[in-house]
Parts: C-alpha cells; sequence; structure tokens
C-alpha cells in the first residue's frame, strides 16, 4: 500500500484519539452499522480530500465499512493530525497522503496521489480534488460517478464550475445540508475558531475588541462565541441583508477602514480573498492579532504584509510577528490558514457527526443516483437532512411532536381559512 505520512510509530496515540472522537458520534455509527450490513458502496473507490482529523476517521471506517476502496488526502496544508493519519494507514490499511506542514507542492502531490485511484466518487472540502481532476486528470473523469463537497468555499468554486459548463459530473453540496450549516458552521466554527485562537496566544478575549469579517453562519458563530467570552465584537460585511441581521443581533457594524483602527483581534470568515489587505495593515494599532476561519488563506493579504514588514519572527507556536517600518507589530496566526484547525483541532466531534453523516449518505445516494444527474451543484436531498436530524435528537434524548392527521389536512388544503 502506497502512502506518505510523518510518523507510522504515531498510530497507536491516533487510534485512541479516533476512539475518543467516536464515542460523541453516535449518528455516523448507526449509519456505520447499516453500512456494514448492506455494503451500499461495495467495489466504489472513493477518493477523499478533507481535513485528517479524527472525527474524519471515524468517517472513513464508515465508508470502508459500506465497502468502499478509500484513499485520503489533507484539504489544507496545516490541518492535518499526523498520529490520526498513522492510525488510518496501520489500523485501517488505508492510503493517506497527509503531513501537517507540508508545503503547497507536497500538498498537490499527495492530491494527485489520491487520485491515482481512479476515484467513482470524490468526497473534497474545498474543491481542490475536483478541480486538480478537472486541470490534471481528465482522462480519470470518465470513471468519476458524482461527488460531494464539505465547505461553502468549494461549493462557490464548484457553481461556478458549473455555471461556466466545465463541472463533468454532479456533486451534491454537503455544506447546504441544514444538519451541517446550521450546526457545524455556526457552532462548530464559533467554538473551535476561539479555540484556536486561545491555544495559539493564550490572551484575554474579555474586554478585547474583536472584529468578525464576514456575517454568514461561519461569522454568526465566532462572533456568538466572541462575545459570550466577554469581547466587544464588531462585525463587517459587503451584504446589506447580512449587516442588517449582525445589527440586529446586537453588534457593531462598521466597515473595516473603522474597525482596522480599533480592533485587537481579528477573523476573516468570508470565502473572498483579501478582506484584509495592506490598508487596514497600515491602520491598525500595535499588537493586532489577525487569523482566518475560511477555507482558504487568500482572506488575508499575507504577501502584502510581508512587503510591509520590516522584520519577520515566529514568536509562540502558530504566531507570526511582523514589525511594520513604523516600529507597529502585527501578528498573523497559523500562517492565515484555519487557524481552528492549525492551532486546534478542528470542529467538536459531537458536531461533525452530523456533517460527516450527510457525507456518507451522499456518497450512498450518489452510488445509486449518480449516473441520472446532470452536471451540476445538487442539495442534499430533505429526506438525507432530516433522517440525520431525527437520528441526532434520539440519540440526545430528545423526542418532538408528531403532526395529527387532522393538522397535515390543515397543512395541504386552502379551504380551511378562519
Amino acid at each position: 500500500m502506497n502512502y506518505d505520512i510523518r510518523d507510522i510509530k504515531l498510530a497507536e496515540k491516533g487510534r485512541l484519539r479516533i476512539e475518543w472522537a467516536s464515542r460523541e458520534m453516535p449518528v455516523l455509527r448507526l449509519v456505520k452499522e447499516r453500512f456494514r450490513k448492506e455494503r451500499p458502496l461495495r467495489g466504489v473507490r472513493l477518493a477523499a480530500c478533507l481535513h485528517v482529523t479524527t472525527e474524519t476517521a471515524v468517517l472513513m471506517e464508515t465508508l470502508k465499512a459500506g465497502g468502499a476502496e478509500v484513499a485520503l488526502c489533507a484539504s489544507n496544508p496545516l490541518s492535518t493530525q499526523d498520529d490520526v493519519a498513522a492510525s488510518l494507514v496501520k489500523h485501517l490499511k488505508i492510503p493517506v497522503f497527509a503531513i501537517k506542514g507540508e508545503d503547497n507542492r507536497t500538498y498537490y502531490r499527495h492530491i494527485k496521489a489520491t487520485l491515482s485511484i481512479r476515484p467513482n466518487i470524490t468526497m473534497d472540502d474545498g474543491a481542490d480534488l475536483v478541480s486538480t481532476l478537472h486541470k490534471e486528470g481528465v482522462g480519470l473523469v470518465k470513471d468519476v460517478i458524482g461527488g460531494t463537497e464539505e465547505t461553502t468555499t468549494g461549493i462557490i468554486r464548484l457553481r461556478a464550475m458549473a455555471e461556466k459548463g466545465v463541472l463533468r459530473y454532479p456533486i451534491i453540496a454537503v455544506n447546504d445540508a441544514y444538519t451541517k450549516h446550521l450546526f457545524d458552521n455556526r457552532y462548530g466554527t464559533g467554538q473551535s475558531t476561539i479555540d484556536g485562537i486561545l491555544r495559539a496566544t493564550n490572551r484575554l478575549m474579555a474586554g478585547s475588541v474583536f472584529v468578525v469579517s464576514g456575517y454568514g453562519w461561519c461569522g454568526k458563530g465566532v462572533a456568538m462565541r466572541a462575545r459570550g467570552m466577554g469581547a466587544k465584537v464588531i462585525v463587517t460585511e459587503v451584504d446589506p441583508l447580512k449587516a442588517l441581521e449582525a445589527t440586529m443581533d446586537g453588534f457593531d457594524v462598521r466597515p473595516m477602514k473603522e474597525a482596522a483602527r480599533i480592533g485587537d483581534i481579528f477573523v476573516t470568515v468570508t470565502g473572498d480573498i483579501s478582506v484584509i489587505d495592506k490598508t487596514h495593515f497600515g491602520l491598525m494599532k500595535d499588537g493586532a492579532i489577525v487569523c482566518n476561519s475560511g477555507h482558504f488563506n487568500v482572506e488575508i493579504a499575507i504577501d502584502e504584509l510581508k512587503k510591509m514588514a520590516k522584520k519577520r519572527r515566529r514568536i509562540r507556536d502558530f504566531v507570526e510577528e511582523f514589525t511594520l517600518r513604523n516600529g507597529k507589530r502585527i501578528y498573523v496566526l497559523g500562517e492565515g490558514r484555519l487557524i481552528n484547525l492549525a492551532a486546534a483541532e478542528g470542529h467538536p466531534s459531537a458536531v461533525m457527526d452530523m456533517s460527516f453523516a450527510n457525507q456518507a449518505l451522499s456518497a450512498e445516494y450518489m452510488v445509486r443516483n449518480g449516473s441520472s444527474l446532470q452536471k451540476k451543484v445538487y442539495k442534499v436531498p430533505d429526506d438525507i437532512d432530516r433522517e440525520i436530524a431525527a437520528l441526532k435528537l434520539t440519540s440526545m434524548g430528545i423526542k418532538i411532536d408528531r403532526l395529527t392527521p387532522k393538522q397535515k389536512r390543515y397543512l395541504s388544503s386552502w379551504e380551511m381559512g378562519t
């Protein structure tokens, strides 16, 4: 078996951490039990480009239980947990191509190695696997039935491909499932981003001015958790509807040029490029901390900051100090990459339970239906979304009401009024 990881000797530590995560993933456990009995993915080659974490390992176990031949690479150079990668190789015999801190060249070499299994299904987080397949592995596309995409950034890219007519197979937007974006993006990103900032800096949040750029579901989660830690939260936005929502939620909404002058900690969660650029760096006060929780490191214009700096040094793990020519210092966390995975462990497993149940069930759906779908991006089928929500409630011991026949008739009629 071919693989490329940091150290196979880390496998036992990884196995124990995977076991710990799986305890909080009851929905995926139920999916795995059914998959083991029915083997709906038997004979399917599945290439996955995901954050190589303990939760991802539980998903890989589930896919393999369903009969899939799986290969895995990292969807971000800093998101790999090396002990998890080692355990997947040693204990599950899954070829993994991922090393925390790998350079850009290695990152894409690993993606190509994962594609070498000639996948029938792609499972992506950020669309780098899909874009590489379309650009450099065109000969492999004929074997692909369909794919799934985990995150907002990837879906934006894939929809752009579909609109331009270059997407060559159907893909399910897992991120758009209610059981994904309402929980993973809001509660997962909210908690894990704050966790990453605290681990990297050990700074007090209470009383600080905390700037959140972007008020989508991830931004809402980060803003909510920062406020819960006692920070004074400012939101920056370009969408008037989201800006209005942030205002109604009680946050101070300002342009980034204003926020840059007073912020202590800045987090970007927009999915766009150069959200914080040289203009904003020049306005920031001495000691400002800048980080990103969007998928790619393009949200912070780090190359511009490098040109502005007269000196750079790594002052702590995942903290780089840039001293500007006027003597002011700006601190960038985790090289501008996902701070929640660069400096911490990513989302809690209880949240990823739903996200990865969506991935597993969407892969099964694609195997059954992909050949009849058009080459575009689809939402997760509602019955899958609701099944996952119901299973999660059951695992939490929560019961809900059901519509009575009378209520169903009322909701389906138009004749009954006051």
